[in-house]
């Protein structure tokens, strides 16, 4: 046993001395063979440097991926500036889509009015305000009663009380969109929604009122269709034209040419325009708001 305690032991002091044995690292002058610069160094010293500079390294590259945005490269790990930008993204594209959306059932509701597929009762219900009905049902007081019965009895043969309040078309003046003769005049039970203006091909078609051009296009029915938003919740189109002259999104003055009056459309039978007035998402009768 003290024979194997002694020679692990000699091992254990051959191994520190061969580790703490110090070489001489010397530099020669190749064309003197003088000695230029030496050092002694150890495999301990040597295995020591060694551990320093690779701590050294990966400190410097900690620091460099750490401060640098090479960091969001990393699986695992974002910075909280990144993940900010990308709820935001997230909110905003399903916001976006939500527009869309609406966006979409607009136009098709427009294709449809435009067209002439849409039924009135569908026409009414793209209009919300329609379904609206105020309920004023409050219980009057003796006093107020007695008020309204005396206020309705004097004001009973009052001619001024009878007169209408002012109206969305007072203070506005309607063109007629072309000059011609009316063929076909506005019926709601045959869902015939505007008029037939019989005019010369080619004859101008104007804009009855200031607005802006929301549709375009070529109807294999009803020819080349242009439509025109308004203020005060007024709508026209106008169907079977030969050239449309306006593109949407243009805006356009009251009696500026927009069309062309032609006689394009399978369910067209001459030169003349069918023309279409609409209010709030309702079609209305145009002869009552212009005198051809």
């Amino acid at each position: 046993m003290s024979k194997k305690k002694k020679e692990l032991k000699n091992k254990k002091k051959s191994f520190w001395k061969r580790v703490r044995f110090k070489y001489k690292l010397s530099f020669i002058n190749e064309s003197t063979l003088e000695e230029v610069w030496n050092c002694r160094v150890s495999q301990l010293w040597f295995f020591s440097a060694v551990c320093v500079f690779a701590l050294f390294m990966i400190t410097i590259t900690s620091l460099i991926i750490i401060t640098t945005p090479i960091r969001n490269y990393l699986p695992g790990y974002l910075d909280a500036e990144v993940r900010q930008a990308i709820v935001q993204s997230a909110i905003r594209a399903d916001s976006l889509d939500a527009v869309l959306k609406k966006q979409s059932l607009y136009l098709r509701n427009v294709t449809a009015i435009m067209s002439g597929t849409m039924t009135i009762d569908s026409v009414h219900a793209t209009d919300s305000a329609a379904f609206i009905k105020a309920n004023y049902d409050i219980p009057r007081s003796e006093t107020e009663e007695a008020f309204v019965q005396n206020y309705e009895q004097e004001e009973k043969y009052n001619l001024t009380t009878l007169n209408d309040g002012p109206r969305l078309t007072d203070n506005v003046f309607f063109y007629k969109p072309v000059n011609g003769t009316i063929s076909a005049h506005y019926d709601l039970e045959n869902r015939h929604y505007g008029v037939d203006l019989v005019a010369g091909p080619k004859e101008s078609v104007l804009a009855t009122l200031d607005g802006t051009v929301i549709y375009t296009g070529y109807d294999t029915e009803l020819g080349n269709v242009i439509t025109l938003q308004h203020r005060n919740g007024f709508l026209s189109v106008y169907k079977h034209n030969h050239a449309l002259l306006k593109e949407i999104g243009e805006h356009v003055v009251a009696g500026e040419a927009i069309a062309l009056v032609g006689n394009t459309g399978e369910l067209s039978t001459g030169p003349h325009l069918h023309f279409e007035l609409w209010h709030q998402g309702t079609s209305v009768n145009p002869e009552e708001y212009i005198a051809f």
